[in-house]
């Protein structure tokens, strides 16, 4: 019979929870993935207490780990999913050393077992290539979406939303009617009411991605005020409302005027869409990818690109390159096929950013 978690780990793991939401101010999304990773230490370990950690049990850990199938694949865990269960468990010890009654149970150095060898943490940090659409796939799956019914309308005003924002599931299943603007073609992202990231709270301007877009959101929009009475206060993207049937079976029957509590069912819309035009699935965080892609084509300036990367919620320029300006293999080739040409006059703004950026890497000795 398996033991369960000893009181004072319970209690510890509940401090720690309040530590990383408080104080580390992390989501509850995070969170969670961290309690995951704990607690398969504390199944491996037959929920050991926690301040008789040893070396030994890390060691374990991680071998046992490493040899680990996924319950959803049913692949061996891939060396990233190891990592990031071992940092979460280095994190999560390291916190422990700090407070009362652990401090001279535990030794730092024994935590340091979790750590994965190089070889294994350079597998677990390299790229993955990303799939990412095009914004003529993502007009054409628009295209081939039905919108008869409200849902069906529905689904296709939140794959065009998506499109013109960029904005993170999480914001767009918690977005209000008020927080568009289609004269200003803006979406008011204000964290008091809106899940966005890091709780911040900033404006998007639709960006330039072609007509039906917003031809769609506007009709969603009139549709949900004139037809449904809808009120500015109310969900832009309403629940799904079931009824029972005659058989006593769950089935459509319209909408709800409640928001989504997660971004789930968002998921399943953009999957669906996908499959039914024979493209591959891309998920709604995908589309940032797409849209950073459409800005290197169409900003000409640093100031350009850095309004684009702001419109994405980025205080910084550098985080929509590094989080998502990978530069793809075609792009790379056309890029390097342009070098070997004679370059073009370079504008004088672009000339004053790269002098202060040389200045800069002299500065850092670089």
């Amino acid at each position: 019979m398996m033991k369960r978690s000893s009181t004072k780990n319970t209690r510890i793991l509940y401090e720690y929870a309040k530590y990383l939401k408080e104080a580390k101010q992390l989501d509850d999304s995070t969170i969670d993935s961290v309690m995951k990773s704990i607690n398969r230490f504390e199944e491996a370990t037959n929920y050991i207490d926690f301040k008789k950690f040893r070396s030994k049990h890390a060691t374990a850990f991680k071998k046992k780990l490493l040899n680990s199938k996924s319950l959803v694949t049913g692949d061996t865990l891939s060396k990233a999913t190891v990592l990031t269960s071992m940092r979460h468990l280095k994190g999560f010890f390291q916190f422990l050393i700090t407070q009362k009654g652990y401090r001279s149970k535990i030794n730092y150095s024994d935590i340091e077992y979790f750590n994965l060898s190089e070889k294994d943490t350079r597998i677990a940090n390299a790229k993955r290539k990303r799939s990412v659409a095009t914004v003529e796939q993502i007009l054409q799956t628009l295209e081939a979406m039905p919108c008869d019914t409200a849902l069906e309308m529905r689904d296709r005003a939140l794959l065009a939303f998506v499109l013109l924002t960029g904005a993170r599931d999480g914001a767009v299943a918690s977005a209000k009617i008020k927080h568009v603007d289609l004269v200003e073609k803006s979406f008011h992202q204000d964290a008091r009411e809106v899940n966005t990231k890091f709780s911040k709270t900033f404006t998007t301007y639709f960006f330039p991605v072609g007509e039906l877009p917003l031809k769609i959101l506007t009709e969603w929009v009139e549709y949900l005020i004139k037809e449904h009475g809808y009120k500015q206060n109310a969900p832009l993207f309403p629940k799904t409302k079931l009824a029972h049937n005659k058989n006593q079976q769950f089935e459509v029957v319209g909408l709800l005027k409640e928001s989504w509590s997660n971004a789930t069912p968002i998921r399943k819309v953009f999957k669906q869409a996908f499959e039914a035009v024979d493209l591959p699935y891309f998920n709604p965080h995908s589309f940032r990818n797409t849209l950073v892609r459409l800005g290197e084509n169409l900003c000409r300036t640093p100031e350009e690109f850095k309004a684009w990367s702001q419109n994405l919620g980025h205080e910084s320029v550098l985080t929509s390159f590094y989080s998502y300006g990978d530069v793809s293999d075609y792009k790379q080739a056309e890029l390097l096929r342009k070098l070997s040409k004679p370059a073009e006059q370079t504008s004088p703004d672009m000339e004053d950013q790269f002098k202060l950026f040389m200045e800069f890497q002299k500065m850092m000795g670089k």
